[in-house]
């Protein structure tokens, strides 16, 4: 049996424009008014201030529109080829039977942003700027700090108390700075001017700091010519960004990469108890040195006091005295007179040297014999 279909009045009819119309309510009704979509960027264009996007899996593609309203409150502009996370819902026009996911929120996903630190990281690796030998040492005492840190922000409440508590004495300069979205320009523009301000105003270090969040919103410290001017900044820079696990570029040209913003003022500030404990060590120290000192020299002037006493003039003189005397007594023992004593005597020629020997002598010399108790003269007469 044959029927005909154009007169089955069991089937719904509609025009063009109903049909849309029902196509639009089904999607309002049985589709979720806002969801999270996963995607790429494969084309990006900006036409009367909106901003469309070809977003796709690798295997299938839709269109997106960020509209101009909604375009100036999104921190993230995407590029072609960039992962993102979108948070969007469907628009559905029924005069050309059109689908279209309108943004209202656009993050890059994490591969993105990982892509990104691994660039940039190469690139300055490359050339030296995250050597670790260039770090510098960090002051022990500063005396003023540069803080660039959003404001008002629970980071730099934590800052100013803990550098309050910590040591008082410093001087903090606070810089407000945006910390989302793309305002990569805008920290390179405050360290800039960071840089004039140390010319006449001396600070000692700058702390970069924000404080905790997702990964991506971390992205801006990735950016190149941000981590050039960390990297090539006159005074030390400690970063505290996000939270312990978070590991940005910044962090890697910075001189000192804390783990939180609080963990950075902590690592560069000294603690007045720790500080208060040194001094007392130190008293104790010289309390003990300079007892020591004392006892050294009272010593030193006992010895002296006994070597002067050695030393003494009646002392001196006695032990001359006494050396003296056993000089004379030895020059005694070794005089001539002596042997004249026991019975020897001494024999002088006419010219008054004494004889040695035969040759030293003459028949008919007058000859002079010099005895304990005097001298007799005598005349040659033989010689045997």
């Amino acid at each position: 049996m044959h029927i005909d279909v154009l007169k089955d009045k069991t089937l719904p009819s509609y025009s063009v424009l109903e049909l849309n119309q029902a196509i639009g309510t089904l999607l309002e009704r049985g589709f979720a008014p806002r969801f999270l979509l996963e995607a790429t960027v494969s084309k990006s264009q900006l036409k009367k201030g909106h901003l469309w996007l070809n977003l796709t899996d690798g295997m299938t593609s839709i269109s997106g529109v960020i509209w101009s309203s909604q375009l100036q409150k999104v921190n993230f502009s995407p590029s072609e080829g960039d992962g993102v996370l979108i948070v969007g819902k469907l628009n559905f026009w029924e005069a050309r039977a059109s689908l279209v996911v309108q943004i209202f929120d656009i993050r890059p996903s994490m591969k993105t942003v990982l892509r990104k630190f691994e660039i940039v990281k190469a690139l300055l690796t490359q050339e030296g700027l995250l050597d670790v030998q260039r770090r510098r040492p960090l002051p022990k005492y500063a005396q003023s700090i540069a803080i660039l840190t959003s404001v008002p922000s629970s980071a730099l409440a934590d800052i100013l108390r803990t550098a309050k508590e910590r040591w008082p004495l410093t001087k903090l300069f606070v810089l407000p700075i945006p910390v989302q979205g793309d305002v990569a320009g805008k920290i390179q523009s405050a360290l800039c001017y960071l840089k004039d301000f140390n010319q006449t105003s001396k600070i000692d270090a700058v702390v970069l700091a924000r404080g905790g969040g997702n990964r991506e919103d971390l992205m801006v410290f990735d950016n190149e010519n941000l981590c050039r001017e960390i990297a090539d900044f006159p005074v030390p820079v400690v970063t505290g960004l996000g939270h312990e696990d978070d590991l940005t570029v910044a962090d890697l040209a910075a001189d000192h990469r804390a783990a939180t913003p609080t963990a950075a003022i902590v690592d560069l500030l000294p603690s007045v108890e720790i500080a208060v404990e040194h001094c007392l060590q130190r008293k104790n120290r010289l309390k003990d040195y300079f007892q020591w000192f004392l006892k050294r020299e009272q010593q030193r002037l006992l010895d002296r006091r006994d070597t002067w006493r050695l030393e003494g003039p009646t002392i001196v003189v006695s032990r001359k005295k006494n050396s003296l005397m056993q000089r004379k007594e030895l020059l005694k023992a070794l005089s001539p007179y002596m042997w004249l004593a026991r019975g020897f005597s001494i024999v002088r020629n006419s010219s008054g040297k004494t004889i040695k020997m035969l040759e030293d002598v003459s028949v008919k010399e007058r000859i002079t014999i010099q005895l304990s108790n005097g001298k007799v003269d005598s005349i040659v007469d033989q010689i045997h």
